[in-house]
């Protein structure tokens, strides 16, 4: 039994089919100054070609799975556009006088390592994106096309180094029952289209390849990220079993779709997805969300050599806001540290970059950078209907700095004469203790509170969730967490604002019932969560919630909290 990171629900049973990576060599050679014209044009021509293979893809998408499913590709070309990747490319080539291949393997290594240097691992995950353009790039650049497919008459599962997006819109699913990879992250388009085609997966296995031989009876576990290898006949009819009963649920949950997320006795909740790009649209629709919660700005700040501009960023919002028509979106502001947007801007390395210059604090310090994605959303503002959130709020103070700057803004706008959103409505995220224990004061600044548990937790147990060593003290269930969510809550209904939740808390079903029992207005999470969450919400009372909030508030052990909360 191996464990890795589960990508699409379901299970699946079934032979095993290796698929071999082809290894390709990298040609790296100086060229002559003359010779650079030649190179940029090379690339330039894969670049085309690479994107009539995506607008094919698209289309073949489009008729297999629907036109909706279809608009994930864009994606793919918006980072063909993206500076990141061309343009950086071109300025390798030209500045260091490589040939285009090397250049290309230069700057995507260059942007996979500022992605992985992102705490938030949503993010993180998008380069994996990045690598699949690459790798189609570079295969028009060595006149190669990588062929992953072979015919197999027997209902198999897929064992893969990789696999893109491209690979896993040919599976023939039929012939294809799940499939297990190397690499891969569940926010990955290779994880999304799986879900979509609902073939279950489970990806980030580092060395799969190696332990699994073709023929190999496997056993996919894409609800918790297991893969087990010629299991006995016991452990085999025990997941039949499962199967058949969660084919049976995802029959159900599928009916709720297009239901409202209303508690028995009549209270509705919205339910919102997490998404950071404008083809994540799709993914939240088609899971039944009704409207974007948080939509993370990050994505375009990763190029260390070019932030984006204003039309950059308005061409990214203003799809969002015209695709989510005619629910809202919510964008989140610039919420990373100054040495993942421009490590040039730094005098000396920060010690601690967790509680450094970041989120608001770092667009406070950059007016400019600032203003440049305020005028993007204002403007995108008018396609949609759009709000915005301030990270990182500490303070009142910065929460009013950070309005003047949108009035300055708004004033730029008017003077030049460009439409944009008058009465654009604007919150704030709750994620450290002390925006949390202020939260009285804050709620009568701004229109919304958006509670970001992550940090929050993070912040409240002082706690680095991703070391290892002090992994165990991140703990969403303590009673001084807990305490703060409802106090946060309660300071926003007072001054008459809704507070939604944005962290991983929202989308754990688990917790549902507590949430809706705390007052929470709107909850979003992950687009694949909102099914069971909204069943969750149609199942219970309010009225019971709230008595069951109240029990829960009054227990002091954290085991026993877990106990109550039925988490094992």
């Amino acid at each position: 039994m191996f464990k890795g990171i589960a990508a699409s629900p379901g299970i699946a049973i079934g032979p095993a089919w290796i698929i071999e990576e082809q290894h390709r060599e990298i040609p790296r050679r100086q060229i002559k100054p003359s010779e650079t014209k030649q190179e940029v044009l090379r690339f330039r021509q894969a670049l085309g070609k690479a994107r009539q293979k995506f607008l094919s893809i698209k289309e073949k998408v489009a008729h297999s799975l629907g036109t909706k499913h279809s608009l994930l590709f864009d994606a793919y070309n918006l980072i063909l556009e993206d500076e990141m990747l061309r343009g950086g490319t071109i300025k390798v080539i030209v500045q260091e006088q490589i040939n285009a291949e090397a250049a290309l393997e230069k700057v995507t290594d260059r942007i996979l390592k500022a992605f992985s240097q992102v705490s938030d691992q949503y993010i993180s995950k998008r380069g994996h994106d990045v690598v699949d353009v690459s790798r189609t790039i570079m295969s028009n650049l060595l006149g190669s096309e990588k062929q992953v497919w072979a015919s197999t008459n027997t209902p198999s599962i897929i064992v893969a180094h990789n696999l893109t997006p491209a690979d896993t819109i040919d599976i023939h699913k039929e012939k294809v029952v799940g499939f297990v990879t190397d690499v891969g992250g569940a926010t990955s388009h290779t994880a999304i289209l799986a879900r979509s085609l609902g073939i279950p997966a489970v990806v980030g296995m580092k060395d799969i390849t190696r332990r699994v031989a073709t023929g190999d009876t496997l056993i996919v576990d894409g609800i918790r990220g297991i893969v087990i290898i010629n299991p006995e006949q016991n452990v085999i009819d025990n997941y039949t079993n499962e199967k058949v009963k969660l084919e049976y649920e995802n029959e159900q949950l599928a009916k709720l779709k297009d239901l409202p997320a209303t508690t028995l006795d009549g209270r509705t909740i919205e339910v919102f997805a997490n998404i950071e790009l404008p083809s994540d649209v799709t993914v939240a629709l088609n899971y039944g969300a009704t409207g974007i919660g948080l939509f993370r700005t990050e994505y375009a700040y990763l190029d260390q050599d070019n932030l984006p501009g204003e039309e950059d960023l308005y061409h990214v919002y203003s799809l969002a806001c015209k695709r989510m028509l005619p629910y809202s979106v919510v964008f989140r502001t610039l919420d990373l540290g100054i040495e993942k947007v421009d490590p040039r801007y730094m005098l000396t390395p920060e010690r601690n970059p967790y509680m450094g210059l970041r989120g608001i604090r770092l667009c406070l310090a950059n007016h400019e950078l600032f203003k440049t994605q305020l005028k993007a959303i204002l403007r995108a503002a008018v396609e949609g209907n759009a709000s915005l959130m301030y990270p990182m709020i500490a303070t009142v103070e910065e929460f009013r700095q950070a309005q003047e700057i949108l009035e300055q803004v708004k004033e730029e706008l008017r003077k030049d004469k460009v439409q944009f959103d008058e009465n654009i409505q604007v919150g704030m995220m709750v994620e450290t203790p002390a925006a949390a224990l202020s939260s009285d004061v804050l709620a009568r600044e701004c229109a919304f509170f958006s509670i970001g548990t992550n940090d929050l937790v993070q912040y409240t147990m002082a706690v680095d969730r991703v070391n290892e060593n002090v992994a165990y003290l991140y703990e969403p269930y303590h009673p001084a967490v807990l305490k703060m969510i409802r106090d946060v809550i309660r300071a926003g209904h007072h001054a008459g604002i809704p507070v939604s939740m944005c962290g991983e808390m929202a989308g754990d079903p688990a917790l549902t019932k507590l949430l809706i029992g705390l007052g929470i207005d709107q909850i979003s999470m992950n687009p694949h969560a909102v099914p069971t969450v909204k069943q969750h919400i149609r199942e219970i009372k309010y009225e019971d919630a709230q008595t069951f909030a109240d029990e829960i508030l009054t227990i002091t052990d954290i085991d026993e909290i877990r106990k109550r909360l039925n988490i094992k």
